[in-house]
């Protein structure tokens, strides 16, 4: 039997029909994967973090982007195979063309090429930058704190997971979106619950699915 050949990358934006969505309309829902990637033609995409859906469509909460030319809508996830790492919802009435996943990705693999490993450094570091940014809108000053401490988590030979502070306080603090005193605060607040221990440069992490829990991973 023969295998169909697949689509070029150009020939991706002419296979599908195009299709028109009111404003409100959510097109992408953040942490799913979506079956198919859309290319806008027209019309204007808000990109954050969602708040609410009433009658008048979903609505967010906290804008991170803006996407009016066309163009792909997060392609970042479908060169990662990752869900998508933010909501999208339609400001205006929208027309785009959804193109299947696998059509997608198979249509990228073909087109492989020396580029390609560029654009999947791209994806990553963009897909890095739109996590952060999501993180510090979504989890509150506590919950930043533990992400921080379990992501730079080392095990020592006796088995203890400690962090060393390599950076000023302030330099983290920036990193977290947060004040140097919210940092201190909230590195107490942490003392006292006996998630962590320590003082000074080196901290060890006592409660560790405490702070998994407290970080929503």
């Amino acid at each position: 039997m023969l295998v169909p050949a697949p689509l070029s990358m150009a020939a991706l934006l002419v296979a599908p029909p195009t299709e028109t969505r009111p404003a409100g309309t959510r097109l992408l829902r953040r942490g799913e994967a979506a079956p198919q990637v859309f290319y806008l033609e027209r019309g204007r995409v808000l990109l954050g973090v969602l708040g609410r859906v009433d009658a008048q469509g979903a609505l967010l909460e906290h804008q991170l982007g803006t996407q009016a030319t066309a163009g792909w809508l997060d392609a970042t996830a479908a060169v990662l195979n990752l869900p998508a790492a933010m909501d999208a919802v339609a400001e205006t009435e929208v027309q785009l063309r959804a193109v299947p996943l696998a059509t997608f990705q198979a249509a990228l693999a073909e087109a492989r090429n020396p580029v390609a490993s560029v654009l999947a450094d791209v994806a990553h570091a963009h897909r890095q930058q739109t996590e952060l940014a999501v993180s510090r809108l979504s989890k509150d000053a506590e919950a930043r704190c533990a992400e921080w401490l379990l992501n730079h988590a080392e095990r020592t030979g006796n088995g203890i997971c400690t962090v060393q502070l390599q950076q000023r306080k302030r330099l983290i603090a920036a990193q977290l979106g947060i004040a140097p005193e919210t940092l201190s605060r909230v590195l107490r607040n942490l003392r006292e619950r006996s998630l962590i221990s320590g003082s000074g440069r080196t901290l060890h992490l006592v409660d560790l699915s405490g702070l998994q829990s407290l970080a929503g991973v």
